[in-house]
């Protein structure tokens, strides 16, 4: 397969992304609706060829990888894209301001994530993870002339830029104790000469780094204030995406250039996965902003996938692939539901969604589902990607992780309900309007749903593709 076919989906998203920035300049200030439009079109079609080409393999340039596994995370990250886009369209057009950077920046972060997932070099994953995470600090303060956005902004921008030098510090080590930057080639001198001094402080480093991107505990702190501050669209995009692309990058180097060192970083593992889900579940309950709510449950779900990594199998990379895109829908579905009241309320806090069921029926039981998925309720999907991740666990011989995690699952039930409490049971405000919906966000909405209970209740296409993605991953 020729190099340009191999690299069109990223060549392509490249285009879309410049494309839009220059007409962003070039369309009158009243006529940039479109572009929004534009933008999600455009993700469709990539989102079709990535499809197309989900079995392609190649290596270009020795150190970019194109595998089964890479092109699963591109297609999430389309997903994600598409719905934070629609998601987007009223809510960016009310700002009056930047349409066609905004939707540019979307498109490039998801560029940067898809190197991200590709990278079989050192320092292409770290550019990826660069382009990924200043397009994020320019998306978390669009909200200009707002104190929460601006400090949403600096706190992403200055922890950003610590955790990355963290982790490039850590890349430079193992590049040090290696002689090269290239994955594979890191693998046969791990593999051949054992595990340096010089390369345990190297994953140290790493660790510390990619878990910062994941938000897991207790590198989580700058989550909730960004989340609460920034555009709730670019909230649910950074909360989905960014994490998937930090797991991908995470199990490129310590599954494939450190797997032989995994005795190392085992434990360290556990600790974070255990941190997180208790510390992600438990904070959650007495939030009363439903962003630093959703902050939160999104540190513990950083925990059940890190549940994966401690399996360090394929089936946990399975598990970890399933619950990843199914996390996608169950979150952009909530995050949706809290864009459009926004838009009508101009309000985040859970007390103001009194009576939301009767305000918005369609908005409520988006919500609703949305959430019994993220904390695992049968029949939707979050249950059957909690099973796999469970069981992954299990089968290594940690059923007391397992059991703990379980019952995280049900303090996560609590919190949700309380919203779902709110929503059914609450009043609405007296001479508050039913909520309008938009066509585009309807749409994206049903799309979640669907997504939610089609493979709750047949997973078998989607649990057949992620897992055949992970053993392709470990061939």
């Amino acid at each position: 397969m020729p190099v340009w076919e191999l690299l069109s989906v990223e060549l392509l998203t490249a285009f879309l992304g410049l494309g839009l920035l220059v007409l962003g300049l070039l369309v009158p200030k009243g006529q940039k609706r479109g572009l929004g439009y534009l933008a999600a079109l455009g993700l469709v079609g990539i989102a079709a060829l990535a499809f197309a080409l989900r079995e392609a393999q190649g290596v270009v340039w020795e150190g970019y990888i194109i595998d089964p596994f890479g092109t699963y995370f591109k297609l999430l990250f389309l997903f994600a894209a598409i719905l934070t886009c629609v998601s987007s369209f009223e809510y960016i057009g009310r700002l009056g301001n930047g349409e066609g950077e905004y939707y540019a920046l979307i498109i490039l972060s998801t560029l940067g994530m898809m190197i991200l997932a590709s990278a079989g070099e050192l320092i292409t994953l770290y550019l990826g993870l660069e382009l990924m995470t200043i397009s994020f600090c320019i998306l978390a303060t669009y909200r200009r002339g707002d104190m929460k956005s601006a400090e949403a902004g600096i706190k992403y921008i200055i922890l950003g830029a610590l955790s990355s030098a963290i982790l490039l510090y850590g890349l430079s080590l193992l590049y040090g104790s290696t002689g090269s930057t290239l994955i594979k080639d890191i693998s046969l001198v791990v593999n051949s000469g054992g595990v340096t001094p010089l390369m345990v402080v190297g994953m140290i480093f790493l660790l510390g780094g990619f878990a910062f991107k994941m938000a897991a505990v207790p590198f989580h702190m700058w989550a909730p204030d960004v989340y609460e501050g920034a555009p709730t669209p670019v909230t649910a995009f950074l909360s989905v995406a960014s994490k998937a692309a930090a797991f991908a990058a995470f199990l490129r180097v310590f599954f494939v250039a450190l797997g032989d060192s995994h005795p190392l970083w085992a434990e360290v593992i556990v600790a974070l996965t255990i941190l997180s889900v208790v510390v992600g579940n438990l904070v959650a309950i007495p939030q009363k902003n439903i962003k630093r709510l959703l902050a939160y449950s999104s540190i513990s779900q950083a925990g059940y996938l890190l549940l994966g990594i401690v399996a360090f199998s394929t089936l946990g990379v399975g598990a970890i692939l399933y619950h990843s895109m199914l996390y996608v829908f169950a979150n952009m579905g909530a995050f949706m539901v809290a864009t459009v009241f926004y838009n009508a309320d101009k309000s985040d806090e859970i007390q103001d969604y009194a009576g939301l069921a009767r305000r918005s029926p369609l908005l409520a039981a988006v919500m609703l589902f949305s959430l019994l998925s993220l904390a695992g309720i049968p029949p939707l999907a979050g249950f059957v990607s909690k099973f796999y991740l469970f069981m992954a666990v299990i089968d290594q011989g940690y059923i007391w992780l397992a059991i703990l995690a379980v019952l995280m699952s049900m303090v996560s039930v609590y919190y949700y309900l309380q919203v779902v409490k709110v929503m059914y049971l609450g009043d609405p405000p007296p001479g508050r309007p039913a909520i309008e919906v938009p066509l585009g966000v309807q749409i994206a909405l049903a799309c979640s749903l669907a997504v939610l209970f089609l493979f709750g209740i047949y997973p078998t296409p989607l649990t057949n593709y992620a897992f055949s993605s992970a053993a392709a991953f470990f061939h």
